[in-house]
């Protein structure tokens, strides 16, 4: 989050911390303890990356036509930023997806400012599908980008 805020990239996630806010708290407890959470370390054990699996879909994503896995949340430790991180965790999700016999992994993410984020779920492997919009509690829209790699396609082959 201060990587994002000291690039003036507040329009993803605010510029508050999410320990500030309650429904991000809420949200994350539900994530830590509803869904498939994996965690990244290093050798210290020191967090640097999470990853959060589940098969229900956040309420502003339409179904897919295929049974799926979506990663509801993606992060990754920035001083740690080229070392793989995210990669392992997205190709770990492949992984999962492919174990639960599904053929399609899912994401959205922020689709706004110079779409950087969606660049790099591109070259972690994703396609992008459909852009949306979500209200922000202000009113304005929130730009989203919908993504998937389809399991068994010529897209699914891309980097991890």
């Amino acid at each position: 989050m201060e990587w994002l805020v000291a690039q003036g990239r507040t329009g993803q996630w605010g510029d508050q911390p999410w320990s500030t806010n309650e429904a991000r708290v809420a949200q994350l407890t539900k994530y830590a303890t509803d869904y498939l959470m994996r965690i990244a370390e290093d050798d210290d054990g020191r967090l640097i990356g999470v990853c959060v699996l589940a098969q229900e879909l956040s309420e502003y994503i339409p179904p897919a036509d295929l049974p799926e896995l979506y990663l509801r949340f993606l992060a990754t430790d920035r001083t740690r930023k080229n070392t793989g991180v995210g990669a392992a965790l997205i190709a770990d999700a492949r992984a999962e997806t492919a174990r639960r016999g599904l053929p399609l992994l899912r994401v959205d993410c922020y689709g706004g400012d110079d779409r950087r984020l969606v660049a790099a779920y591109r070259a972690l492997g994703f396609t992008e599908t459909e852009p949306f919009e979500v209200p922000r509690p202000d009113g304005t829209p929130w730009p989203g980008q919908l993504l998937e790699i389809r399991l068994g396609s010529p897209q699914a082959g891309g980097a991890s």
